[in-house]
């Protein structure tokens, strides 16, 4: 059940953790506990195999944000956690769709491919897949574009995110 109300906004959480059975189920309990949905979750392993680099997107407003980044911060398992702000974080997403294409369709299926710089990584008879990267508006304008060829299926990772400049969330800095 979503308590989201007119001052909510979407915000994405950078975390380093301990790369070990439980951590996951630790986070999204907080989550749960605070009654945050996770609308995003990405998770790797980083240049040091024994820490991981998660990122969650949520919405809430900002109080409720603050209180769950100071809580996120006090688990055993968390090393180091923030808040990346819009202006000052690359934000990606992997996108791969497959479209329904016919030889009459197929064509403008991969003109449009063109257009938003994705990679055609399929063509079969009656469909072609697509993977593309780039801000979630981008994806989201491709798959609204596409919809009226026949959206067959689609999956996305969720967000990644790097800070911009020189500051590092975990490593060297």
């Amino acid at each position: 059940m979503c308590t989201c109300n007119e001052n909510s906004q979407q915000f994405a959480v950078s975390i380093i953790v301990t790369n070990q059975s439980g951590t996951l189920t630790r986070i999204s309990s907080l989550f749960s506990q605070r009654n945050f949905n996770i609308d995003s979750f990405t998770c790797g392993e980083t240049n040091n195999p024994q820490v991981s680099r998660m990122t969650i997107t949520a919405t809430g407003d900002a109080s409720k944000k603050i209180q769950l980044l100071k809580q996120i911060s006090k688990l055993y398992d968390v090393k180091k956690v923030e808040l990346m702000t819009p202006e000052n974080t690359i934000l990606r997403e992997l996108l791969i769709a497959k479209v329904k294409a016919t030889g009459e369709t197929l064509q403008t299926i991969l003109d449009v491919a063109n257009v938003f710089r994705s990679k055609v990584v399929d063509v079969s008879p009656g469909s072609v897949c697509i993977e593309m990267t780039g801000e979630s508006n981008k994806l989201n304008a491709f798959l609204t574009y596409v919809a009226p060829y026949g959206i067959l299926e689609y999956c996305r990772t969720g967000l990644v995110a790097v800070e911009r400049g020189n500051k590092c969330l975990y490593g060297v800095e």
